[in-house]
């Protein structure tokens, strides 16, 4: 996750301490902190969206945690000191339990955020969220209008998303917005950008696309399409600071991100080039990603390296503690995804920017090679671009 907020203006933002070891809490090292838990709570999803990495619907999926199963993994969670809890779905808000559950987690001392498509956010549970003390929500949007309620398979999906951010703000609540770079979104990314505007939305988070679940029926997006999108949100950002406007915005999914940011820096000759490298120097990218700084637990309890990586799964928490699958796992991709940069092949082995970026994101090699160390299809930068490292930023 790259904070271009952070990043671009050195505005701080609240999870600085853990994405770049700076403000109170931060621990020494990227590779010493806890995981953040993505946490599917339910695989029932009220939407049909084309892109679900879970393959979600409206129905009820049997083997689902129960009550008193959930509590353990709420109560080991707690006392293993996850800086995080997500819960997601599926629609968590369809979970018949999820606000027991929440006040359940934030009784126990949890840092929560809650991952919806919005629809189910009505002005009373807007409240009830924002008394549990949810610390942020995240509504996931996919374009304006049709085209989200295309990618959503409802009609009106769009309207309440909308509605959604509003009953939130008006609650007092923190709301953001939640995006995957499709051909669709990134051909419609000024609008996009126009309405984050308009609707004062201050967290925006900017997922690349991840070819899994429903997903993996998504054509793939051009290198080209990634640049431009990219370009264009940082001018953004740019832009954003420049007139005084508050809003925290992230891309998600793609360590290169890192690599060509500085890149970008450098041709300006920024004075922020130096700052930016050392931030992204500690993050590490890949390097501390899913299998260290993100984990995930699905419905039925199995765990696994992080949400998009359902074909992996490290254990099941109806059998052992997350904690205890999490830090005595032997299995040979977690334990690399770990130590990964003696195992990157293809253009992420003779990159020069392992040490920020770690070699993309694994899960995409293994989807697209059957490989978790092949090269990040979905890395943009070009040939001559990943060979620069040391002629142009390093110190």
């Amino acid at each position: 996750m790259i904070n271009l907020t952070t990043l671009l203006s050195g505005e701080s933002q609240p999870a600085d301490y853990l994405r770049y070891g700076r403000g109170h809490g931060a621990p020494k090292t990227a590779g010493e902190r806890r995981p953040i838990v993505v946490w599917n709570i339910t695989r029932s999803c009220n939407l049909k969206c084309l892109h679900c990495y879970s393959d979600s619907d409206a129905k009820s999926y049997a083997g689902e945690l129960d009550w008193d199963q959930c509590k353990a993994v709420v109560d080991d969670l707690a006392a293993y000191g996850v800086p995080g809890l997500l819960l997601s779905g599926g629609e968590p808000l369809a979970h018949p339990q999820v606000f027991k559950l929440a006040d359940y987690a934030k009784s126990k001392g949890l840092r929560l955020t809650l991952s919806t498509n919005g629809t189910l956010i009505t002005p009373d549970k807007a409240v009830l969220i924002k008394q549990i003390g949810f610390a942020y929500v995240g509504i996931s949007l996919d374009g304006i209008g049709s085209t989200h309620d295309h990618f959503r398979g409802r009609k009106g999906s769009f309207e309440l998303a909308v509605n959604a951010f509003r009953h939130c703000r008006a609650a007092g609540q923190r709301v953001g917005l939640r995006l995957t770079l499709t051909k669709h979104t990134i051909g419609d990314i000024e609008g996009i950008l126009e309405f984050i505007e308009k609707e004062n939305i201050d967290r925006v988070c900017f997922y690349h696309l991840v070819n899994s679940g429903r997903g993996a029926d998504l054509a793939a997006v051009t290198h080209d399409d990634t640049r431009h999108a990219i370009d264009t949100i940082m001018a953004k950002v740019k832009y954003w600071h420049q007139t005084g406007q508050k809003r925290e915005v992230l891309t998600v999914a793609q360590p290169a991100d890192g690599p060509y940011l500085l890149l970008k820096l450098a041709e300006e000759n920024s004075p922020r080039l130096n700052d930016v490298r050392q931030l992204l120097q500690w993050n590490g990218g890949g390097n501390n990603g899913p299998g260290i700084g993100i984990a995930n637990i699905d419905s039925q309890g199995n765990v696994h390296p992080d949400q998009f990586w359902q074909g992996l799964t490290l254990g099941n928490v109806k059998e052992k503690p997350f904690s205890e699958i999490w830090g005595q796992s032997t299995d040979p991709v977690l334990l690399g995804l770990r130590n990964r940069r003696a195992k990157l092949k293809g253009r992420c082995q003779r990159c020069t920017w392992q040490e920020i970026c770690g070699g993309g994101f694994r899960v995409r090699a293994w989807q697209h090679h059957g490989d978790p160390w092949q090269e990040d299809p979905g890395c943009y930068l070009n040939e001559e671009e990943i060979a620069q490292a040391s002629a142009e930023v390093s110190s």
